[in-house]
């Protein structure tokens, strides 16, 4: 059977899979209150099936309200991403020491115009994908002290072949183990109320805001790391954490390993003591040896800190970020940094919306070849929340960028959030790389107008285990595109605006 053959069996199988936990999802929904969506003639024939339903949903509903079983990954990553009702596990009666829960998310996803040096298409190509990532999560341990996590992700990427289709290990990496950690829990620590965590194998992580160190929402993709973890706190009043890891190198097709040569600690401190002025303050550190003509070795530390008030209605909130790197990449000192403000209102209005306005700076390299490097380096960071959709667009990066912007979120009903969101984009310094594009003006004439992006993005949560999400934006392209000279490699039609459109569907069971 040819590789493309068994893309296509593998990509029958999971839309079937996903139909049938779609279908369960609304044969529960239909058992909630089935009045509203069956006649009285079909209610006898339906009433077992619904029952059955409906005795599944009330079982999930309470082990998911009481958390009768926190996973081992609790404490490494958002909230948000363990909380959904597992109807699979309650289906099978399984014992409240073991979970089992399974994720699909499907996305289509489609943009004109590439400016990626890599993508030598014709002029106004269409770049259109269809992301497909399954998850599996087994746990085992229940309320003890010692628990166990695994969790395999399968992402694949359909309608790539075409010419100038974009695909890396950011969209692709079939097969793989993203998590297979234990953890070991000690509540009360010697009397002083204060719990601890410890944590051991391949795990993901989140940090603060997710700017440095993320579990990736939107990528096809997932950042993992195999080492140590270890964390204590005092409620949600302070925590803090440290950790020494490899990160995984991932593999589009390969089963994914970390590398010897690249290890990555720090410490975290975070402090809500006072809610109009919460405080986080770390330091992360980068050994990366593994060399190569595009990625010299990189030794340097990150520190930094993040000053924030939570939105709420009726008051202005603020977040302030600043981080600076210093250490070596090859053979030149390095010296970045990265700043950013956010200053929010929430009205008290219907619809609750909120305004805020963002600014991003992101140093860049100065003088191309001299003996310092500049450019801000975003680590394992996520990008989506803020600067825009990935996956196959994401052209911005915390790297040499000067970016003012707004948006405004509203949430009409529950479980929907609307967004409008501008932004203006400029480069730090006109003859750095533009992010991951491969674009470069070495004489910096081409300017650093990169020009200005609209994106309107509505989410719709039907329940915890159902959701859908529907974005577009449109990039106004800026002058720097017209005057890049033909040695700097844009495509045909690169300069020309450009537009992407995506839908996606999760479901959780």
């Amino acid at each position: 059977m040819s590789q493309t053959e068994e893309n296509q069996k593998v990509g029958i199988v999971s839309a079937i899979a996903t139909t049938i936990a779609m279908w369960l999802i609304v044969g529960v929904a239909l058992a909630e209150e089935p009045s509203r969506w069956i006649s009285p003639p079909l209610k006898q024939l339906t009433s077992f099936p619904l029952e059955v339903a409906s005795d599944i949903k009330q079982r999930a509903d309470a082990r998911t309200e009481q958390n009768l079983a926190e996973s081992a990954d609790a404490v490494l990553i958002q909230h948000r991403e363990l909380k959904w009702s597992r109807y699979l596990r309650s289906a099978a009666h399984l014992p409240d020491w073991l979970d089992l829960g399974l994720e699909n998310r499907t996305r289509f996803e489609s943009y004109d115009h590439p400016w990626r040096t890599s993508q030598q298409v014709g002029n106004g190509q269409t770049d259109a994908q269809i992301a497909l990532r399954s998850r599996v999560r087994v746990g085992v341990g229940g309320n003890g002290p010692v628990r166990f996590l695994f969790e395999g992700q399968d992402s694949r990427a359909y309608l790539n072949d075409a010419p100038g289709g974009f695909r890396d290990s950011t969209t692709v990496n079939e097969f793989d183990i993203v998590q297979l950690l234990g953890s070991l829990t000690v509540h009360n620590v010697l009397g002083t109320g204060l719990r601890t965590d410890f944590h051991f194998g391949r795990m993901t992580m989140d940090l603060g805001r997710r700017r440095l160190v993320a579990r990736n929402d939107f990528r096809n993709t997932t950042n993992a790391f195999d080492g140590f973890h270890w964390q204590i706190n005092q409620g949600q009043t302070w925590r803090f954490r440290t950790f020494i890891v490899e990160p995984v190198i991932r593999d589009e097709v390969r089963l994914d390993e970390q590398h010897n040569k690249l290890l990555f600690w720090g410490t975290y401190f975070e402090s809500r003591h006072l809610p109009w002025f919460q405080v986080e303050a770390y330091y992360l550190g980068l050994n990366d040896k593994r060399a190569t003509n595009a990625t010299p070795h990189r030794t340097y530390a990150t520190l930094g800190g993040r000053l924030y008030k939570d939105p709420a209605p009726g008051e202005p909130d603020y977040e302030v970020e600043s981080s600076w790197q210093i250490g070596t990449r090859g053979e030149t000192d390095h010296f970045a940094h990265f700043q950013h403000v956010d200053l929010g209102y929430t009205f008290s209005f219907p619809w609750t919306p909120r305004l805020v306005f963002h600014y991003d700076y992101a140093s860049g390299d100065r003088q191309p070849d001299d003996s310092q490097s500049e450019s801000f380096d975003t680590l394992f960071g996520a990008r989506r929340w803020e600067y825009g959709p990935t996956g196959i667009w994401g052209p911005f990066f915390r790297t040499n960028l000067s970016s003012p912007g707004w948006r405004i979120i509203v949430t009409p009903s529950p479980g929907w959030i609307l967004q409008v969101k501008h932004r203006v984009w400029f480069l730090a310094q006109a003859a750095d790389f533009f992010g991951s594009s491969g674009l470069r003006d070495p004489t910096g004439q081409a300017g650093n107008s990169l020009g200005h992006d609209v994106e309107l993005r509505a989410q719709w949560a039907i329940n915890g285990n159902l959701d859908i999400d529907v974005g577009y934006v449109h990039w106004f392209k800026g002058s720097y595109f017209d005057r890049l000279p033909p040695s700097a490699g844009l495509p045909s039609g690169g300069n020309k605006d450009a537009d992407y459109f995506y839908l996606q569907l999760r479901v959780r069971v």
